[in-house]
């Protein structure tokens, strides 16, 4: 298949995922981060759903983004709402969806132009 050159190059996509890590840009992470279209990945100090702690939503605030995709693992969980407080309260959206989801979506706000942050808990 011929692959053309996209506007969204220049900027941070999932190219790929599966149950143990995720590539942006064609580069393997096999830890929990923090994605942003125009800045490159980040770690997430996030070992599991059930570690989060404010501060975790701390880092993400810090980023300014618009809307928030939380990939929770490899399957849906809802976080708190104590924990996403602060975001709320700057009335930035949290989505919580699996990880596959998750960067689905996330490629598809980033291609809009949008100010997204992905958020993705990677298991061990």
């Amino acid at each position: 298949m011929k692959l053309h050159s996209t506007e969204t190059q220049q900027y941070q996509t999932v190219t790929s995922y599966d149950e143990s890590g995720i590539e942006i840009n064609a580069a393997r992470f096999e830890h929990s981060l923090l994605v942003l279209p125009e800045t490159p990945p980040v770690a997430w100090p996030v070992a599991s759903f059930d570690q989060l702690t404010t501060e975790h939503f701390d880092q993400i605030d810090a980023t300014q983004p618009d809307v928030v995709i939380f990939g929770t693992g490899r399957r849906q969980r809802f976080v708190h709402p104590k924990l996403t407080a602060v975001l709320t309260s700057r009335r930035i959206g949290v989505e919580c969806m699996d990880n596959q989801a998750a960067c689905r979506t996330y490629n598809i706000l980033m291609a809009e132009g949008r100010k997204v942050a992905l958020a993705l808990i990677i298991e061990h």
